[in-house]
């Protein structure tokens, strides 16, 4: 039963809550992104390279026998995957960044904030504490 309250303890605060956010977004982020890398970016970029679909660019490593397929080395792939990769990684960065920067600001307007005025009982009981020191 303590194993059960505790894991709703933990289920129910804010960081798990907030990672799995979190992680439902940046699945979807991900798949976005592969769309643009493979409807957007590669086309064009296997356009100026001559017509080439990168997804299918691969060595033969043992050709087709009957109904067993070829064995292949799909490079292309390889290569499609490491653009999604690095334009996810650089869009985190720029997302990371602004945090950083907007966070950076809040900060620095909290330190610029001057301190409170003491209230008149701070002022009157600071007066009677010096009285006191004093005698």
């Amino acid at each position: 039963m303590k194993l059960l309250q505790e894991f709703k303890t933990f289920a129910i605060k804010g960081n798990a809550i907030d990672m799995a956010v979190g992680i439902i977004i940046g699945a979807a982020f991900g798949k976005i992104i592969t769309s643009i890398v493979s409807d957007i970016i590669m086309p064009p970029l296997g356009l100026l390279v001559g017509g080439v679909n990168f997804t299918d660019l691969k060595f033969v490593l043992k050709d087709a026998v009957g109904d067993v397929p070829a064995v292949t080395l799909n490079y292309g792939n390889f290569i499609q995957v490491a653009f999604d990769f690095l334009i996810i990684a650089f869009s985190i960065f720029m997302v990371i960044k602004l945090l950083n920067a907007a966070k950076k600001k809040e900060e620095k307007k909290e330190e610029v904030k001057p301190a409170p005025e003491p209230s008149k009982e701070e002022k009157l009981l600071t007066e009677i504490r010096d009285l006191l020191k004093n005698k």
